[in-house]
């Protein structure tokens, strides 16, 4: 059972792959919005993805954490306009103290190896 890591640091990985089973570290966005933080935020999970040849449609799960649920509605019009909608995977969001105040939005994958 081999266990790879990609973008290593002292603290963590960006993504670690065990066997078929892909984990992507928690990945924040940048910008004043939600809605920016959120298309950023996407879009290092579709770059970390495709690294590893595997893309959206392969997620199982992702957690999506908000800095407050008043945000939720404005991620979801980013995400309903991202997912793959022939695969969507499970979800849970919630709210959260994130790591820095300028942080409104962090999701965390698990996705399946093609």
């Amino acid at each position: 059972m081999d266990i790879t890591r990609h973008h290593k640091s002292e603290r963590m990985s960006q993504i670690v792959i065990h066997e078929n089973t892909i984990y992507l570290s928690g990945q924040v966005g940048y910008g004043d919005t939600v809605t920016a933080q959120t298309e950023s935020m996407l879009a290092s999970v579709d770059e970390l993805l495709a690294e590893v040849n595997c893309n959206k449609s392969r997620i199982l799960s992702a957690t999506i954490w908000l800095s407050t649920m008043d945000n939720f509605a404005e991620m979801n019009a980013v995400w309903d306009k991202w997912i793959d909608p022939e695969n969507p995977p499970a979800r849970a969001t919630g709210e959260a103290r994130l790591a820095t105040d300028q942080f409104l939005v962090e999701i965390i994958i698990v996705a399946a190896k093609k």
